[in-house]
């Protein structure tokens, strides 16, 4: 495969391999192949609508968490469109209604909010509920969906069967970046509390969370676990992945501005990890450079910060073969997924511009910033 040259980008620069992408998306489409469920793109993780066309060709749609999202998918996809959201905004519904296939609520209440608005639209809306099966092996309790007084679906206890008329399929979103060994043991507890009432169900929503792409993940155990419950069911399956659909496709694309020295050496970079990379705070997590090491591995180490003045702006500690000097290229990994659809403009900081890349038309550049996309979002 060849290398890109991420000289040709500008600094800062997402760049999104067109090439690993279709990859993800192979893999992706396989289990749908094999089990007959639908896999669609959950819009939270990566919504780099120039790849849409790309990602279209392989799966069923999107997944939405807001109205914006909604609309988005249905412009620049055009193909199913499912929306979730812990309450719905009554003076957006009607919109929301007008580019969505599937509609889940997460609890009774909202169901019975709007349920004339669903029942009374110009075309079928599916429409789903949220359940909590109180079940959860995430660590990281800021994305854990199932953790104690949890606002997220109905847990077992406030189940109410008499008023499950009307809806279609159940969702359940218990898993961050695990394998499908999580999603066996989860399924087990979903099917022993809520059994009874998927068999009165068209559909079942596995949420996301499902690192089916990561080189380590078991596809196999996947595969059984989404023919367990079709062929116990007799209900179609729908998993929603963000992180998989882009995982391991995507870089960054950065500059070194200065070295200081305040007990070690630290080189100033032309980015942010809390503006450009949240979760590398937010995880928290050490993402890759290519060429770099861990700290001490290599003959020299520096703490890469970024350019804003949030003391703790650090991207973490990394060794060089060479040492570091005002213009170098850095080009951290794994950076489509949860950078795009976080990154912010503190400090009035610019936006990293967003290229893609493919061998047929080498780099390029599809966006770059100006003044005017931060000072239009203030008033």
């Amino acid at each position: 495969m060849k290398k890109i040259d991420f000289n040709q980008a500008p600094s800062p620069c997402y760049v999104v391999d067109e090439r690993l992408l279709t990859k993800n998306l192979e893999v992706l489409n396989s289990v749908q192949e094999r089990t007959g469920a639908k896999i669609l793109l959950a819009l939270k993780g990566f919504s780099m609508h120039s790849t849409f066309p790309l990602v279209g060709k392989y799966l069923a749609g999107v997944t939405s968490s807001s109205l914006f999202e909604a609309r988005l998918g249905f412009e620049k996809m055009g193909k199913e469109v499912h929306a979730y959201a812990p309450a719905y905004v009554d003076s957006e519904f009607d919109e929301l209604l007008q580019y969505t296939d599937h509609i889940v609520f997460n609890s009774f209440d909202q169901w019975n909010r709007f349920k004339d608005k669903v029942k009374n639209t110009d075309k079928k809306i599916d429409v789903g509920l949220r359940i909590n099966p109180e079940y959860s092996e995430i660590e990281t309790q800021l994305y854990n969906p199932c953790a104690p007084y949890s606002r997220f679906g109905v847990t077992l206890a406030n189940f109410k069967p008499e008023e499950l008329e009307g809806i279609d399929g159940l969702h359940f979103h218990t898993m961050c970046e695990q394998n499908s060994d999580t999603l066996k043991r989860t399924i087990k507890v979903v099917d022993e509390k809520f059994g009874e009432y998927i068999k009165k169900m068209k559909w079942i929503n596995f949420g996301g969370g499902h690192h089916i792409t990561r080189p380590d993940y078991d596809i196999e155990t996947l595969v059984e676990s989404i023919l367990f419950i079709k062929e116990k069911y007799n209900v179609d399956v729908y998993l929603e992945p963000g992180e998989a659909i882009a995982l391991n496709t995507g870089y960054l694309a950065t500059t070194v501005l200065d070295i200081v020295n305040n007990g070690m050496d630290i080189a100033i970079l032309d980015t942010s990890a809390t503006c450009h990379m949240p979760d590398v705070l937010e995880m928290p997590y050490r993402p890759n450079i290519i060429g770099a090491g861990m700290p001490g591995e290599k003959e020299y180490t520096y703490r890469l910060g970024g350019m804003t003045c949030l003391a703790g702006d650090v991207i973490g500690d990394y060794s060089f073969d060479e040492p570091l000097k005002p213009g170098d290229r850095l080009i951290f990994c794994d950076m489509a997924h949860y950078t795009m659809v976080k990154n912010h403009m503190f400090n009035g900081v610019n936006l990293p511009a967003i290229a893609s890349y493919n061998e047929e038309e080498g780099m390029k550049v599809i966006r770059q910033f100006v003044y005017e996309d931060y000072s239009n979002r203030l008033s």
